[in-house]
């Protein structure tokens, strides 16, 4: 059996293309994937088969050329742009006498590396651990059940199995913890929808610039990269949008072809966040050739999050580098469908923002707000969020705020400033000269 090094940088690709489309992957893609998990692509190699074989996924001639590749080369693993059982994984290293991984493991390798709170790195590990369970066979060879004899006999577990019993409690363990953050999530949530504060998620392709975005519009230092996978650790913001209030964006994981099932399971507690959002912004690279593509896989990963419903709009970034115009498109019932932006040069943002006023325009108030002499906090808060259009002072020297607000903001407003302040439909009252007559 060969020793398997603690790391290997040199790798060889192996990429098979199938007629009936099963299984297929972007072979660019894959190679952007090695060169963010850290690898190096000393060659590839790349083949067609009508079904995937039983023993080594490829075929015997193909795995001799594999061989050859890894011998030339001096590699020290070879990744499949494929997902494979435990026995193939098995006999290919027997075969290669190197490490195999399989694109599930690739994924998995990446987001280790990327995981940075508490809640991330217990969520890859529990992907891990459920990976690593159905391929507990591979590589082992004191697997012989316990010898018999007087002072040899042992409680007949084979090594297998007290591998087994020991991963299922650690991701027992790692459950009770990941529901616990879980809890606190749902607690916050639940403060956002007790102080009807709308949640916006940022949702899209991996790469596509959903963390230049977020940190544009909110300031934050989201860590932005050229690279898969960069942000994996959801991050929420504040951010006051004007006509809107103030709603909480999040920046989540990107997705990708075949997010393997197991991380979609242990990231339950963040896509939660994208499945309770009031509104999804689809964030899509403009100058990808693939986009429409990409587009379409992440529709498909939030059906299978249950996120399919959730009002969603297409934001198309990056039009710095397509050269298309910053533009707002709507659809034949008026709602926004598609805004054309760059989050890098700020092109489009403010087309973005009037897109969020449009949405959330249907729960939008449009009045004055009378506040006594004594309500200038309210007053001068209301100004640095930008909510007012116009203002007058009647007789007795009280203030009118013509604000358009969704009705549970004016609401808490009306509670936080105390008594004498109260809000009135635009068509009920009317302002003239400086002071106010109900109609």
């Amino acid at each position: 059996m060969f020793e398997r090094p603690d790391s290997g940088e040199r790798a060889v690709l192996v990429h098979v293309n199938c007629p009936d489309g099963a299984g297929q992957e972007d072979l660019q893609e894959f190679t952007e994937l090695v060169a963010s998990a850290g690898a190096t692509a000393v060659a590839t190699v790349t083949g067609t088969r009508a079904a995937p074989d039983s023993r080594l996924f490829v075929g015997q001639g193909k795995a001799d050329e594999i061989l050859a590749a890894v011998q030339n080369h001096q590699a020290d693993l070879v990744i499949f742009n494929h997902p494979l059982s435990a026995t193939q994984e098995r006999n290919l290293e027997r075969l290669l006498s190197c490490r195999v991984v399989a694109r599930t493991g690739l994924i998995l390798d990446i987001f280790a590396q990327r995981a940075r709170t508490f809640e991330g790195k217990l969520q890859v590990e529990l992907a891990q651990l459920r990976h690593l369970s159905t391929r507990l066979v591979r590589g082992w060879t004191h697997l012989e059940r316990q010898k018999g004899g007087i002072g040899l006999r042992g409680p007949g577990e084979t090594q297998l199995e007290s591998d087994r019993r020991m991963i299922n409690a650690r991701i027992k363990m790692i459950n009770q913890r990941l529901d616990k953050v879980e809890r606190q999530r749902h607690q916050g949530r639940r403060a956002r929808h007790r102080a009807d504060v709308p949640s916006v998620s940022l949702v899209g392709y991996t790469n596509a610039g959903k963390s230049t975005l977020f940190n544009t519009l909110t300031g934050a230092d989201a860590f932005v990269a050229d690279q898969l996978f960069a942000t994996l650790d959801p991050t929420l913001r504040r951010v006051d949008v004007t006509g809107v209030g103030p709603l909480v964006l999040a920046d989540t994981v990107g997705f990708i072809r075949h997010l393997p099932h197991d991380l979609v399971a242990a990231f339950r507690a963040t896509l939660e966040e994208t499945r309770t959002a009031d509104l999804l912004l689809h964030v899509v690279d403009a100058n990808d050739p693939e986009r429409h593509a990409h587009i379409d896989q992440v529709n498909v990963v939030l059906q299978e999050i249950g996120a399919a419903d959730v009002p969603q709009i297409r934001v198309f970034n990056k039009i710095d580098l397509s050269g298309s115009e910053p533009r707002i498109e709507y659809l034949d019932d008026g709602r926004v469908d598609r805004v054309w932006v760059s989050a890098v040069t700020g092109a489009g943002l403010d087309l973005l923002a009037e897109a969020l006023t449009s949405h959330f325009h249907g729960t939008q108030v449009h009045g004055w707000l009378h506040l006594p002499v004594d309500a200038g906090r309210t007053r001068s808060s209301l100004y640095e969020v930008g909510q007012v259009m116009s203002e007058h002072v009647d007789e007795q020297g009280s203030w009118w705020l013509e604000i358009c607000m969704a009705q549970r903001n004016i609401d808490k407003i009306i509670r936080d400033a105390g008594g004498g302040c109260d809000f009135h439909r635009a068509d009920s009252v009317d302002i003239v000269a400086g002071t106010a007559q109900a109609s």
